[in-house]
């Protein structure tokens, strides 16, 4: 059990609201299998472009938009670093635009862990400013949020922040955000299931808790962050 009594609480997505194999075994699938098609159909889009300008760039691909191999390449490309689970900027800005479709179409529908829904309302009725840092795009964590088996969750978060703010496992971003959230570090409690991520956390003066949820990885840190199997576990 985790009494908190500070004023922001910053959250995790993949292993800490939602299970991993969603994340790899859903929406990482459904972004490989359409990122062919949709280079074909959006090859004029500005953003779309733009992000495969970044990746192409990244990777140092020789594909572009404008000609069917080009775009091979660059699917390829994203593909490749999905295998390898890259935390890339212009990836997961793409894939945010992928999984646009499929939520709106109805197709993709996020998992979310039973005690999430009812503490993020706990929370947010209580004045505690919720807010999501994910790897995933701030579009991307839009879109999960705004279609989880438990409906609309977005009205009860406050901000969002991907990796344009800073790398998960460093302590400068962290210092970043609790100063966009205009509050103290220690006043913030961050929740994941990486030790890196809550050990770069704790540096920064965040308070911790370590997600421990069913088919996350082995956990090692190198601080001691108190271990919890569900929110209902934090008393604010």
């Amino acid at each position: 059990m985790i009494v908190f009594d500070g004023k922001g609480i910053l959250l995790d997505v993949e292993g800490t609201t939602s299970s991993i194999a969603f994340v790899y075994d859903v929406l990482f699938a459904y972004a490989k299998e359409h990122i062919a098609g949709y280079f074909e159909r959006h090859a004029t889009d500005e953003g779309v472009r733009a992000a495969a300008t970044a990746l192409a760039s990244e990777t140092s691909c020789p594909g572009n938009l404008d000609t069917p191999e080009g775009r091979t390449q660059l699917t390829l490309a994203a593909i490749g670093l999905m295998n390898r689970d890259e935390k890339s900027t212009p990836l997961k800005a793409l894939q945010g635009m992928i999984w646009r479709e499929g939520f709106e179409s109805g197709k993709l529908v996020s998992h979310i862990f039973d005690d999430v829904p009812p503490a993020l309302e706990q929370w947010a009725n209580s004045g505690i400013d919720v807010r999501i840092y994910s790897s995933g795009s701030v579009q991307a964590q839009k879109l999960f949020f705004g279609h989880t088996s438990a409906g609309d969750l977005t009205s009860q978060l406050r901000g969002h922040y991907d990796t344009t703010t800073g790398p998960k496992r460093e302590q400068a971003s962290y210092a970043a955000i609790a100063n966009a959230m205009g509050m103290p570090a220690r006043q913030i409690l961050f929740i994941s299931d990486v030790g890196a991520e809550l050990d770069a956390a704790r540096a920064a003066g965040m308070a911790t808790a370590a997600a421990m949820r069913p088919g996350n990885r082995p956990f090692e840190s190198l601080y001691d962050h108190e271990a919890i199997e569900s929110f209902a576990e934090i008393t604010t």
